[in-house]
């Protein structure tokens, strides 16, 4: 009789199906929670991580583009005047908006920045206590180039520990404007990349809802959002269209896409934008066209300037 052969027994170090890469820190991923002391994995921090590693995908590729981009200038010999102006190169910088537990932001630095020489990652979050927690896990790991602010996405861009200038905005599932307030971080720090999730759009649902009476009355277009469902629905689809086109207005190249698959997120589209400094011609005239047909201008007027 055939025996059945001896399955190897997996390790206390690694899950099998946790597909690391080479160098990745298991002491950050235990630190995150996302494995426990033994190594474990259990399902809801496969989907987490599973999201993360999948975002960190998009954001590696445009953080080496940058540094292609960065490498090719720097092979030019500084003048005397750049010099004397302090403008030499401090490494790429990366403002990660509705940080929380700052989850992206360790795994960005454990698997790109920690390689490097040089660059900064900043942790945007409001709560306090994870602040400290990430600052405090920051040390415990020598991630040096990481600093944590407390202070929200609108009022980081006027921070003394901001640079002038941020390379890569990310803002994963930044709850309603908060993904609103990441972009005029963006342009205001002349990003030249952004990579936003966007979470819980509630305000252009909320202005729909209110005029509803009025535009069930002036356009058929308002039968889509008649029912409180279509309500949220076309408020969060109208919202993320809006976003894209205001981008697209001030030069950004922009793709929509999925995250990861619904199975793990119903949060799942991720917009990323890339500067080209070449506005789209139209896009100002379509932002402008929707907001009135919906009734929004005056309402989202700050919005979208």
């Amino acid at each position: 009789m055939k025996k059945n052969p001896v399955k190897s027994k997996p390790t206390d170090t690694q899950p099998p199906d946790l597909d690391l890469r080479p160098g990745q820190s298991l002491e950050l991923l235990k630190e995150l929670h996302i494995l426990t002391r033994e190594g474990k994995l259990n399902q809801d921090s496969r989907r987490k991580l599973k999201q993360v590693l999948h975002l960190f995908q998009f954001i590696e590729k445009l953080l080496k583009e940058l540094s292609e981009e960065d490498a090719a200038k720097s092979s030019r010999e500084t003048t005397e005047v750049e010099k004397s102006a302090g403008m030499t190169s401090q490494g790429l910088s990366l403002a990660d908006h509705g940080a929380g537990k700052s989850y992206l932001g360790f795994i960005v630095y454990d698997l790109f920045f920690k390689g490097l020489a040089e660059g900064h990652i900043y942790g945007i979050e409001t709560r306090s206590e994870l602040v400290e927690a990430s600052r405090a896990l920051a040390k415990r790991l020598d991630f040096l180039r990481m600093t944590f602010l407390n202070t929200s996405v609108a009022e980081s861009s006027l921070s003394d520990l901001m640079p002038s200038q941020i390379d890569v905005v990310t803002a994963l599932h930044a709850c309603d404007t908060a993904t609103d307030d990441a972009i005029a971080f963006g342009l205001q720090k002349k990003a030249r990349a952004m990579v936003l999730v966007p979470c819980c759009q509630a305000e252009v649902a909320a202005k729909l809802r209110h005029n509803k009476a009025l535009n069930l009355s002036r356009t058929p277009l308002a039968e889509l959002w008649r029912h409180p469902l279509h309500t949220r629905e076309i408020g969060s689809q109208l919202t993320n269209v809006l976003r894209c086109l205001y981008l697209e207005s001030k030069g950004y190249a922009v793709t929509v896409t999925e995250l990861v698959g619904w199975e793990h997120s119903m949060k799942n589209e991720l917009i990323l934008a890339r500067y080209t400094g070449r506005p789209k011609a139209n896009a100002a005239d379509h932002l402008q066209a929707l907001l009135t047909e919906f009734g929004l201008t005056e309402s989202l007027a700050s919005r979208y300037p």
